[in-house]
């Protein structure tokens, strides 16, 4: 028997956008090892804080070292993984904050959980769709390379599937445009976004 009361807070989502300034929502980066998500979603981060907006971003590597330390790269871990992480970002979404969370979150069932935890309307998912041949090329981490080699077992787009978005809201193709021409084009679909407000 759950015995859990959630508390009912007396400041409301829409009174910190309201003090901001702006909407809080999540722009989920979703693709391959080595796609662009982090360098995306950082350039994103600092265009829209020089902006003024309050923003944080939540990254695989660093949320691997710390909260999430626990966990192994098992099903089940990767799932639990991805469920802490969509809990996290619809703490800071309700703070008030714009979150860019980057991470490979390659199962669609997944991705569903994510949106269904964080509100379809506070879930913006970007595909960034660089092909596995390109990633692998750009190897930036090794991982590739040893994923080949047989020493990481269960690697996303070798030994692992990746199960890519049927309707993302955007997708970004960094083999055909820059990083500036892809930061564009996610700030001019979230400009309606940004100017609400008051986003329950």
């Amino acid at each position: 028997m759950n015995n859990l009361t959630p508390f009912s807070f007396g400041v409301k989502k829409a009174e910190r956008n309201e003090l901001n300034g702006h909407a809080s929502f999540a722009i989920w980066f979703t693709g391959l090892s080595g796609s662009g998500k982090s360098t995306l979603s950082n350039a994103l981060e600092r265009s829209l804080f020089d902006k003024g907006m309050r923003t944080y971003l939540l990254d695989g590597d660093n949320i691997r070292a710390g909260i999430n330390k626990d966990l192994k790269f098992t099903a089940n871990d990767r799932e639990e993984n991805l469920r802490r992480i969509a809990e996290i970002t619809k703490l800071f979404v309700d703070s008030g904050t714009i979150v860019l969370s980057a991470f490979i979150t390659p199962y669609k069932k997944s991705r569903s959980l994510i949106k269904k935890i964080v509100t379809p309307q506070n879930y913006i998912e970007v595909y960034v769709s660089t092909s596995l041949e390109e990633c692998e090329r750009r190897d930036c981490k090794g991982l590739y390379k040893k994923a080949r080699k047989g020493e990481i077992k269960n690697f996303t787009g070798i030994s692992d599937p990746y199960e890519a978005p049927e309707n993302p809201d955007i997708i970004i193709d960094t083999e055909k445009e820059t990083i500036e021409e892809s930061i564009k084009r996610i700030l001019n679909f979230v400009q309606n976004k940004l100017e609400a407000k008051i986003n329950e």
